[in-house]
């Protein structure tokens, strides 16, 4: 008697559709991290007035989301990589849900910034772990492209409606609803992740790194904790030095534990590939730029032009159809042309942005506040996908978690430092003199703009597809 043995099935690639339905489940989740990011700024005077809460307590509102989400980015992206890519994008997004219900229920400025911390950690599970799912989902160098292009788009453009839509339900509903809305996009999610997103892990599997995860959190906590706490206790106080020790002694740590780790949480060598660290930069510099304009703007538009959440939040319109509009040709660019020339369209239309409201006063023309707004927008529209592709691109494929992490650390904490520097400015600020303590903000907004020039000039000129 003969023995036959019957072939096993090679696993199957799966199909365009569920290929592009898994990218659709993640941009739907990460549409949310990125909402949440800027839709509170356009409702900060409703909570300040509504808990009591002045100018510092409300940049730690914003704050403690964007330190939390940008010092544990790297590790969630690790642990994803051990435990399951899918696994951890469900933890995340359960995390995110029950806190924003803890933030509409907040009665205190405390309970929501603590509140707001917990987000963070959930956003964290959830930022790189999609953009690993959606690397792992798309074997083909093209079409990943264009599927990081769609992903860094939609993320953009979340973070550029965020005022308009934050505006529009802080008018109608009250401040609360910022985080109520959240609920009934995270059950969608969850179902949808549970029916088409496959589980992935990487082929090797890092350890966690806590000596380097604490030493990072420790150097980003002392940054943005003296710019915004420095106006309060002064740049020359005890405290502020000791929070400048703090930072400088944290980063020196972190860089010299890092280098002597087999499997460091964030390998200071990756920077020394150009195209990486340009990435970075950028990702610092474009986050910064955008929001230094939201806060500046909400404060300038509800206190000194006395306008409406909903008038403010419609105000920024131009920025969110700036984004929509050029994040998606900027994607088609950066498949045709490498990012180069994206990158420059995104730095030259920052620095006009930014330098078209250094002169800001209490009579500025509405049409000159909607131009500015607009070329931000456009500029931020241009930003995301070459950054975000070239990142992943100078990292092996099985790494795409930690390359996304840490891409998405450099953005949120470019965003935290862009509300505290922002905030440091007019803090303490009455109406009629905001205007013009703001204008360093602007010039702040000009100079990420020509440091995306910068990154432009150093980045490559070809074709930067998503290869392996």
């Amino acid at each position: 008697m003969t023995a036959t043995t019957r072939p096993v099935p090679l696993p199957t690639e799966p199909s365009a559709r569920r290929r592009w339905t898994v990218l659709a489940v993640c941009c739907l989740s990460m549409f949310l991290v990125g909402l949440d990011t800027t839709i509170v700024n356009v409702g900060l005077p409703a909570i300040g007035q509504g808990l009591r809460i002045g100018t510092h307590g409300l940049e730690w509102t914003v704050d403690a989301y964007t330190l939390v989400l940008a010092s544990l980015l790297i590790s969630s992206g690790a642990l994803a990589d051990r435990f399951g890519r899918r696994r951890i994008f469900q933890l995340g997004l359960a995390v995110f849900g029950a806190a924003s219900l803890l933030c509409a229920l907040a009665p205190s400025a405390g309970a929501l910034i603590a509140a707001r911390a917990v987000q963070g950690v959930g956003a964290s599970m959830l930022s790189p772990v999609a953009l690993a799912i959606v690397v792992n989902t798309m074997p083909d160098p093209r079409e990943r492209a264009r599927a990081i292009g769609v992903w860094a788009s939609v993320f953009g453009l979340s973070m550029a409606v965020g005022p308009v839509t934050g505006g529009a339900l802080v008018a109608e509903f009250g401040w609360r609803s910022l985080f109520w809305i959240n609920a009934p996009v995270i059950v969608a999610a969850l179902v949808l992740t549970a029916v088409f997103v496959p589980e992935s892990r990487a082929k090797r599997v890092r350890r966690l790194d806590l000596p380097g995860q604490a030493l990072l959190t420790a150097a980003m906590v002392a940054v943005v904790g003296v710019l915004i706490e420095g106006p309060r206790i002064g740049w020359t106080s005890p405290a502020a030095w000791g929070a400048y020790g703090v930072a400088v002694l944290a980063a020196a740590a972190f860089v010299r534990v890092e280098s002597r780790r087999p499997e460091p949480l964030m390998d200071p060598r990756l920077f020394l590939r150009p195209a990486f660290s340009s990435a970075v930069l950028g990702a610092v510099a474009v986050f910064a730029a955008l929001n230094v304009t939201l806060l500046l703007s909400t404060l300038y538009l509800q206190h000194t032009r006395g306008w409406t959440p909903l008038a403010a939040g419609a105000a920024t319109l131009p920025m969110a159809v700036g984004a929509a509009v050029c994040a998606p040709l900027s994607g088609r660019l950066v498949g045709r042309v490498g990012p180069r020339v994206p990158l420059v369209l995104a730095g030259g239309f920052t620095t006009a942005g930014g330098i078209f409201l250094v002169g800001l006063d209490r009579h500025t023309g509405v049409p000159l506040l909607l131009l500015a707004y607009g070329l931000i927008g456009t500029g931020f529209g241009f930003a995301n996908a070459p950054i975000t592709n070239t990142a992943v691109s100078a990292l092996p494929s099985d790494r795409a978690g930690v390359a996304g992490a840490i891409t998405s650390t450099a953005r949120q904490f470019g965003a935290a430092v862009g509300i505290a520097a922002a905030g440091g400015l007019v803090a303490g600020t009455g109406p009629a003199a905001l205007a013009h303590a703001s204008r360093p903000g602007w010039i702040l907004v000009a100079g990420c703009g020509l440091a995306l020039l910068a990154v432009a000039r150093a980045s490559r000129p070809g074709k930067d597809t998503a290869g392996g």
